[in-house]
């Protein structure tokens, strides 16, 4: 047996000492820029996140409008893996879709289908513009469109024929394939559409240009976004079904995936990596959790291309209480990005790691940024928000949203928590429960970003890189705890 000397301990018994701030050191000029994917020294990561912001893969955060929201943001969402293999590709494939630039049509009908099927697609899609092709297809000949304004469902007849009410290609405005973005926007705008098609020579459709992604992204500068303009998205896995789940995922556009576990130090995730790595290497994945060095190094050794830290510090977790497993958060992500900044040395790979837990205090991102993670994954936090899937409610006198964990009974993730394959939980490693509701994510987003971007200039920092390497922290006493809040006055209500 080997007892470790040092004290397992959190966030919570940390604080900043203040370093030089210079005229130069502002919010405006802090960069949350942080590498999602492993690189090699002197190269950049595949994939940056904009701001060190990822939800986690659980069913009551991570489902498709959350993933659309944060990537908008600058952020990714990893969907949750706990669900049906087509229903979770079906989520990646809906972010995919939505974001700007050239959008291959994915509501596409021919001039013989009537009404009914017009109205039927757009309540499957979302999607008011649908192409008109000769063969109904995303890459048949364009012969013209139907919008919302082409038709009136409470006075036209359901069977009547596309044909008869379409705006045809003859009066359309569109652009030729090989046209710019930023001529295709000023088009847009020139002849004052909604929808821009793009065609090739022979008329065939190859894409469109929306006027509401430009918006978009004027609101959004920060969005995440791939080589094609669209979002980005992650998708959570298990070591059970992995080889029918991720090709299904990959199939459907998935820019990054994550192992989903509460213990990453053990062979399914090893043998997982392995599979991933050779049959799809050019798709990385992350795995995890892990709470010091050894477990760190045995999956940088198996392929992953992040590493997740963290075990029993989420809001929800229960498995410290359960199985008596786990670490403080802090010292885990400390003992963890000493092996990570080694391995580095002995290899000239860098391996970002992402802290997964413990945050109570928005502070608490900062510290977390501080002792070596490159980027979060949050579940009780992106829970509070309008985008979550979980339902608002209210409850002994506020507005709350309900927020369980993937170790509840409710979530039945039995992939996650039982290896032997059954599809029973002998106890719970998560609860059911609920958090304050706090409005639009991009409103609470706004103020946390806020916060530690004044943070980091309080320490005479403005990129995570430097923070890590300036930043001074001193341990805290309860007394000190309570003297930083406010104390000794009659708080008015």
């Amino acid at each position: 047996m080997e007892i470790l000397s040092d004290v397992s301990r959190t966030f919570e018994e940390y604080l900043f000492i203040p370093g030089e701030t210079t005229k130069d050191c502002i919010p405006s000029k802090v960069s949350l820029k942080t590498p999602l994917v492993k690189y090699r020294r002197g190269e950049k990561s595949p994939i940056k996140l904009n701001i060190p912001f990822t939800s986690a893969i659980m069913q009551a955060v991570s489902g498709a409008e959350m993933a659309i929201k944060l990537a908008s943001s600058g952020g990714l969402s990893f969907i949750f893996g706990s669900q049906p293999i087509e229903s979770q590709a079906e989520m990646v494939r809906k972010v995919k879709r939505f974001k700007a630039g050239f959008v291959i049509s994915d509501s596409n009908l021919t001039p013989q289908h009537a009404l009914a099927d017009v109205l039927a697609l757009v309540e499957k899609t979302g999607h008011s513009t649908i192409a008109i092709t000769h063969d109904g297809t995303a890459t048949g000949k364009l012969l013209g469109l139907v919008t919302g304004r082409d038709h009136r469902p409470e006075r036209d007849s359901l069977d009547k024929k596309i044909a008869d009410f379409m705006t045809p290609f003859d009066k359309l405005k569109f652009a030729k394939k090989g046209v710019s973005l930023s001529e295709a926007n000023d088009l847009l705008w020139q002849e004052k559409l909604n929808a821009l098609p793009i065609v090739d020579n022979d008329q065939c459709l190859v894409a469109f240009v929306f006027r509401k992604d430009y918006d978009s992204h004027k609101t959004n500068p920060n969005e995440l976004l791939d080589e094609d303009k669209a979002l980005l998205v992650g998708a959570g896995i298990n070591t059970h079904d992995y080889q029918e789940r991720v090709p299904a995922l990959a199939d459907a556009g998935v820019d990054v995936l994550c192992i989903d576990s509460s213990h990453g130090y053990s062979e399914w995730q090893q043998e997982c990596l392995i599979w991933c790595k050779k049959n799809f290497p050019h798709l990385p994945i992350g795995a995890g959790n892990v709470v010091d060095g050894r477990a760190f190094r045995y999956l940088a050794e198996a392929g992953a291309d992040f590493i997740k830290v963290g075990i029993g510090g989420g809001s929800i977790c229960i498995t410290r209480e359960q199985k008596g497993i786990g670490r403080g958060q802090a010292s885990a992500l400390m003992d963890v990005a000493i092996t990570r900044d080694a391995y580095l040395e002995e290899t000239g790979i860098y391996i970002p790691i992402c802290s997964d837990g413990g945050i109570a205090q928005d502070y608490h991102m900062t510290l977390a940024l501080a002792m070596g993670a490159d980027f979060l994954m949050m579940g009780r936090y992106f829970a509070r928000f309008d985008e979550a899937p979980g339902q608002k409610l209210f409850k002994d006198g506020q507005y709350v949203k309900e927020y369980w964990g993937e170790g509840s009974n409710r979530a039945r993730n039995y992939q996650r928590y039982n290896e032997t394959g059954s599809n029973t939980l002998e106890f719970e490693e998560g609860v059911d429960s609920y958090v304050p509701y706090a409005g639009k994510l991009q409103d609470g987003l706004e103020q946390t970003l806020a916060k530690i971007k004044a943070t980091m200039c309080s320490c005479g920092v403005t990129t995570i890189a430097t923070l890590q390497e300036n930043a001074v922290l001193t341990l805290v006493s309860e007394a000190s705890r309570v003297e930083g809040g406010a104390h000794d006055v009659i708080k008015k209500s």
